[in-house]
């Protein structure tokens, strides 16, 4: 077995794949309606046949709670490793995106927490080079 998918909630896909995308710099896998229900999926180029990730619409109440809750904790709702934090955080900072935690050196590893606003906290994360 392996993963092949995983989700986050969002409050407006549209907004959440412009910003995984435009700011973030990941690329769009799938995308496809069917009525009122959307499936999008988002992909690291550098991978493009990995992990995909689902940028599911928080349309669930128990979804809103979870992502509000989680937000409000400042608990990351998803962690993306880097290989160089420091200029990613640049890029995406000039891009006008909101960091709740700059750069910080942490046991084996350096992170950042940024705002995706789209109700959630996703953590950046550069481990250590021994």
């Amino acid at each position: 077995m392996k993963i092949k998918v995983t989700s986050l909630y969002v409050d407006n896909q549209e907004k959440a794949l412009h910003f995984y995308t435009e700011i973030l710099g990941f690329s769009k896998k799938t995308d496809f309606s069917q009525g009122d229900y959307r499936w999008v999926t988002v992909v690291s180029p550098e991978d493009p046949e990995g992990i995909e990730l689902q940028l599911a619409l928080n349309s669930n109440p128990a979804a809103q709670t979870y992502q509000h809750a989680q937000f409000q904790q400042g608990q990351p709702a998803m962690m993306f490793y880097t290989d160089d934090l420091n200029g990613d955080f640049e890029r995406i900072k000039a891009k006008g995106v909101e960091f709740t935690m700059p750069p910080t050196d942490v046991t084996a590893s350096k992170i950042a927490m940024l705002n995706d606003g789209c109700g959630n906290l996703i953590q950046l994360v550069e481990l250590a080079r021994y």
